[in-house]
């Protein structure tokens, strides 16, 4: 009978401690073909490129793998594929010099119409490839796959021009869809927050990848953001513009009214459990541990006495 209130005792505590990690998935959905933007490290005769697409976080979370969608130069071979980086960074004015104005370009301006709702100036925390905490699997989803715009290396222009800012775009693009499975062997420990997701994959040979659009706004198979917050569209820029941002849609491409995107990824991930909750755990352990005491059991309920009649 002892036995049996000890084990009561145990369920019911660890019915009411908190869960200790919950998942975390997040997807913008499937490529829709309307947009491709490149972003990629700075390398022998390329310049850095980095787009940037975003999501929210409604606690702490520990980011363990990622996937994201593209575009690689058909006929491109795996081995070429020589780098790949992702970057996270929180929404202005975080990690950023808020004290640059719009004007004329120097150190102390910006060279974009806004900075509202973009990317920070610098980046929150990287995982890379070549420093071993990333790794990383690319497979063809689909051997010919065309974008109906880019935007390509070259195409992004800072304020004032020439060339405009307002391009259009560089028009449609074809290539081999490509998604790159990543797995973070440093996992990203975020807080609860605002980001912006940028991955950049390097090639060896000539060509760039481009990062494919998806629907905005999301639609299935994606997932929705929380409630109360908003889904931004994405952002770009070259290390000519940095550490500014241009909108993809409203900015390079334009037009009345201008599109908007978003980017091809996903996220996945579990929760970090607060410190509350553990202390919780460890105390109920305790409260369990003095209740057995008391009960005088042995292992499996068998008490001295018991053991002794028998």
């Amino acid at each position: 009978m002892r036995s049996h209130r000890w084990q009561l005792a145990v369920f019911a505590l660890f019915l009411a401690t908190p869960a200790l990690a919950d998942t975390v998935f997040f997807s913008t959905g499937n490529p829709d073909g309307k947009m491709a933007a490149a972003t990629q490290p700075s390398s022998t005769g390329k310049i850095e490129i980095e787009t940037a697409d975003d999501f929210v976080l409604t606690s702490e979370s520990s980011i363990t793998s990622a996937t994201f969608v593209g575009l690689l130069p058909a006929g491109t071979p795996f081995m070429d594929i020589s780098e790949v980086v992702v970057e996270i960074y929180r929404v202005f004015p975080f990690d950023s010099d808020v004290t640059r104005t719009s004007g004329p370009p120097t150190f102390s301006t910006t060279q974009v119409p806004t900075r509202v709702n973009s990317p920070s100036d610098n980046e929150f925390a990287d995982r890379n490839s070549a420093a071993g905490n990333l790794s990383f699997t690319p497979g063809v989803v689909n051997p010919s796959f065309t974008a109906d715009n880019s935007v390509q290396p070259g195409g992004i222009h800072p304020l004032p021009g020439p060339p405009p800012q307002t391009t259009g775009g560089n028009g449609s693009i074809m290539g081999e869809e490509v998604q790159f499975n990543v797995l973070f062997t440093t996992p990203f420990d975020l807080p609860a927050d605002h980001y912006f997701f940028v991955p950049q994959v390097q090639l060896t040979t000539g060509g760039s990848f481009l990062w494919l659009s998806a629907p905005r706004p999301i639609v299935p198979p994606g997932t929705q953001f929380p409630a109360g917050s908003t889904d931004l569209q994405a952002w770009t820029r070259d290390q000519f513009l940095d550490p500014d941002w241009l909108r993809i849609g409203t900015d390079i491409v334009g037009g009345m009214p201008a599109p908007t995107f978003n980017m091809t990824f996903s996220l996945f991930g579990t929760t970090v459990p607060e410190p509350s909750s553990l202390v919780l755990l460890f105390s109920g352990i305790l409260m369990a541990a003095g209740l057995k005491h008391r009960l005088g059991e042995k292992p499996y309920g068998i008490s001295k006495s018991n053991a002794t009649r028998r």
